[in-house]
């Protein structure tokens, strides 16, 4: 070998081992004890065993000013690559806080660009792993471009690949918005996002908050509802997003996984979960997993609008997204947080060709000029735009209560449902006996004799003539009553014919759903 092969293969691995050396022992260290991986850590635990390739190692900051040239690192703070997730192909970004404090400038935002324009020509999953101080202030504008570089090809991506974003440390100002047009969001204990810091919280409004209180974890799980999952430290959570994916396809053209499981077929047992009395409370998670494969439902947003349950699961071994009333939380009545939680994630499962399932247990839009005032009307209306676009297979069934506006906006037949089933003890009507009885009935009340026994009478008569599901099954808005143990066998046969289902919209540029 000669000496220019030598030096050349010499200068490369001297490149490589600054690479792999990020931004140093000691910074290395100080990652490790703050109960952090580094970003190729991160890698190498997101992707199957020995399957991560890195690409664009070499790429490094071209700025010169403000001392940038003493800075400079190859990697640029930031680790890109593909690999391989369940056996198929995925692209990743790892903000690598290490160096830099994994600030984003133009290469920086570079790379992850040339990452995410590679899932799209591949048709493969795009996850970005966050842990960055925001933008590199020396580089200035040419920081911003980048940040609005990502922005543009998230938005272009969604509804075409699957997006996760996963926040392993700060994500704070224009940051966060990356994360936000993405499909799901992982969040650890530790981590944290928002658009403008304690700091500036305090010099603006006076308000003193500290950063997890303004944007921790545990606010975006259950009070914002940014966060779709959190997990206590980066290995969970990186075995979270690798669940996720399992549950979902490579593209919008792709189907899921199938994943053989065992059926648990519970059916037999609902009957005893589910109170006949409408007043009476009970989890509905408990019904979901007696219908679905064994362990297989992965709910989303657990910790946010509680009143309504969305997630998937798989029944005969293939993906299903699963939306249902929750009896624990309001009664199940649907609310602002609810509507907009439920129509995204009825939004993603249409992109991605995930039959849809519902499960209904609905009183009402809760009432009251809080909600009123908050927008409920354009929140819930979100959910009726969602089911009534939606092309992929739907099935509801009607539990026990389906009120009014409610009724509709759950997938019902007027919204695209492709069938609809009722069990025997569910109450199909435009509001509860108590309430119509009052209305309709008010003048008999208030001239009878006895206007408590009148109230009865006419309750008792409403109950037995409308407080069913016959009347509807009579209209066509109910395709059959079936029996609790009946349900997972019938779920399932619907589903089978509907495979084959296709349903195209009229032509338009997109709809203008109301935000």
């Amino acid at each position: 070998m000669d000496q220019k092969w030598q030096d050349s293969i010499s200068q490369l691995n001297q490149r490589r081992e600054n690479v792999a050396a990020a931004g140093g022992p000691d910074r290395i260290a100080k990652q490790h004890s703050s109960g952090k991986l580094t970003a190729r850590e991160r890698m190498e635990a997101l992707f199957d065993d020995g399957t991560f390739v890195e690409i664009n190692d070499q790429i490094a900051s071209r700025c010169s000013d403000f001392g940038m040239e003493k800075k400079k690192k190859p990697g640029d703070g930031v680790v890109t690559g593909y690999g391989y997730i369940h056996g198929r192909l995925a692209f990743a970004s790892s903000q690598d806080f290490t160096v830099g404090g994994g600030s984003l400038g133009e290469a920086h935002a570079m790379k992850i660009c040339r990452a995410m324009d590679k899932a799209m020509e591949m048709k493969a999953p795009f996850i970005s792993i966050n842990d960055s101080g925001g933008a590199r202030i020396e580089e200035g504008i040419d920081s911003l471009s980048g940040y609005a570089d990502i922005f543009y090809r998230n938005t272009i991506a969604s509804g075409v690949i699957p997006q996760i974003s996963v926040i392993m440390g700060p994500c704070a100002g224009g940051a966060c918005y990356s994360p936000a047009i993405t499909d799901f969001i992982f969040m650890t204990d530790y981590s944290q996002m928002y658009i403008t810091g304690p700091a500036v919280v305090k010099s603006v409004t006076g308000e003193v908050i500290s950063s997890g209180n303004l944007g921790g974890a545990a606010v975006h799980s259950s009070t914002s509802g940014v966060a779709h999952f959190v997990y206590p430290d980066d290995l969970s959570c990186l075995n979270g997003v690798r669940q996720l994916l399992g549950y979902l396809p490579q593209c919008n053209l792709d189907d899921s996984m199938t994943v053989p499981g065992s059926a648990v077929d519970n059916s037999a047992s609902l009957s005893s979960i589910v109170p006949a009395d409408s007043k009476k409370a009970y989890d509905v998670r408990n019904v979901i997993n007696s219908l679905v494969d064994e362990n297989s439902f992965f709910e989303i947003q657990e910790s946010f609008a509680k009143n309504i349950i969305i997630g998937f699961g798989r029944l005969d071994g293939e993906t299903i997204g699963i939306i249902a009333n929750q009896a624990l939380y309001m009664a199940g009545s649907l609310e602002i947080n609810a509507s907009d939680k439920a129509s995204r994630f009825i939004r993603f499962c249409d992109c991605f060709n995930i039959p849809l399932l519902t499960l209904v247990d609905v009183p009402a839009f809760l009432p009251g000029s809080q909600q009123e005032h908050g927008g409920i009307i354009r929140h819930g209306a979100k959910l009726l735009y969602a089911y009534s676009e939606a092309t992929v297979p739907k099935v509801s069934l009607i539990m026990r209560k389906a009120y009014g506006g409610a009724y509709i906006a759950m997938n019902s037949k007027g919204t695209g449902a492709d069938v609809v089933y009722a069990w025997p003890i569910a109450e199909i009507a435009v509001m509860g006996a108590s309430g119509a009885v009052s209305i309709i009935g008010k003048k008999q009340i208030e001239n009878a004799e006895d206007p408590a026994a009148k109230k009865e009478e006419l309750l008792n008569e409403y109950n037995d003539k409308f407080m069913n599901p016959y009347i509807a099954a009579e209209h066509g808005y109910v395709d059959e009553v079936i029996l609790p143990e009946e349900t997972r066998s019938k779920i399932s046969e619907a589903f089978n014919m509907l495979k084959t289902k296709e349903r195209s919209l009229p032509y338009k540029k997109h709809g203008n759903i109301p935000l």
